[in-house]
């Protein structure tokens, strides 16, 4: 009899480690971060994904002076490839920028121009390594910019599409930083609606919504801040599945991207603190949802995202690098 009751109890202790396994209840939160440096040679990057075969996507600013932004693959092994380019690259006010924020889902690649308001659509199912880019006239496109500015949610009149997440519904979620919204695309028919409007972070400071995610039960949106980009003044902003929004965590600063740890709980990157020289030297951060700064000395990143198990990549704008970072 006791045989019996200590197999079954054997059993049950299995069967339960097996299930937290499963979902990663095990899995501890970051308390600091290593880093070693996985690609070089990006034309100011600013978004990062990663498929379900783990190659990273990345976009790319490019120069500034033309129509040399562009999409590229990278295998694990670092290997790059060209997916598009031609994309429109522009200056303004010091920082190249044009191309934002790209997604991966089902075999399909998805990318913001935020300047010109297009969300671009891709089949990527079946590209691989090596092979030739496509031109941007066969990749299919909408137009989201417009919708936003119909709104006239700014004065003046502001646009600019730059991150997107999907929510419980499969519905598309695009954070406007221009605007300071969150417009819903229909998954069925792409029609636009309004579904958020993220405050000001203090008087006459715009949010700037930079990252969104979805944590399963409700929208994380980490902001930049307007001008003059003022230390403590950014928030991690909660919005519900219903479009109420309220402040999740505040005294951040310049935040520039956002995701998600193992347990659900939001990581986010400091581009860095701004002076009379613009963005000092060295001085983004990753940080923990309370503010603990997981890595230091940073050169102005721009976005993060969780690889598989306790690794994580990091872009930055300045070095054009992608970095991998393991706890």
């Amino acid at each position: 009899m006791k045989k019996s009751i200590y197999c079954l109890l054997t059993l049950l202790v299995f069967l339960f480690v097996l299930a937290c396994t499963d979902h990663d209840i095990f899995e501890p939160e970051p308390e600091t971060l290593s880093s070693e440096i996985f690609i070089r040679g990006l034309k100011y990057p600013i978004g990062l994904a990663a498929d379900d075969t783990e190659n990273l996507w990345v976009t790319e600013a490019g120069s500034g002076k033309g129509n040399d932004g562009s999409v590229s693959m990278i295998t694990p092994s670092g290997v790059k490839t060209t997916f598009v380019t031609g994309l429109q690259s522009l200056m303004r006010e010091g920082s190249i920028e044009g191309i934002a924020h790209l997604g991966y889902r089902a075999g399909k690649l998805y990318f913001l121009h935020g300047s010109n308001g297009i969300l671009y659509t891709a089949d990527v199912s079946s590209f691989k390594s090596g092979d030739k880019s496509v031109e941007l006239a066969d990749i299919d496109s909408a137009d989201i910019g417009s919708y936003v500015e119909s709104l006239g949610l700014t004065k003046p009149i502001n646009s600019n599409t730059y991150d997107f997440t999907f929510g419980p519904d499969d519905h598309m979620y695009i954070i406007d930083a221009g605007s300071n919204a969150v417009i819903k695309r229909d998954k069925a028919n792409g029609a636009l609606s309004l579904f958020a409007k993220i405050p000001n972070v203090a008087t006459g400071v715009e949010a700037v919504p930079t990252g969104i995610v979805f944590d399963g039960s409700k929208f994380l949106i980490s902001t930049l801040t307007g001008f003059p980009f003022t230390t403590g003044d950014a928030k991690i902003f909660q919005v519900s599945t219903t479009g109420a929004v309220d402040v999740y965590k505040s005294k951040f600063t310049t935040l520039t991207g956002i995701t998600l740890s193992a347990s659900q709980k939001p990581i986010v990157i400091q581009h860095g603190v701004f002076g009379a020289m613009g963005f000092a030297a060295k001085s983004g951060k990753v940080l923990n949802e309370d503010g603990k700064i997981l890595l230091d000395s940073l050169s102005r990143p721009t976005d993060i995202i969780r690889g598989n198990g306790q690794t994580f990549y990091l872009l930055s704008y300045q070095d054009g690098t992608i970095s991998k970072l393991s706890y």
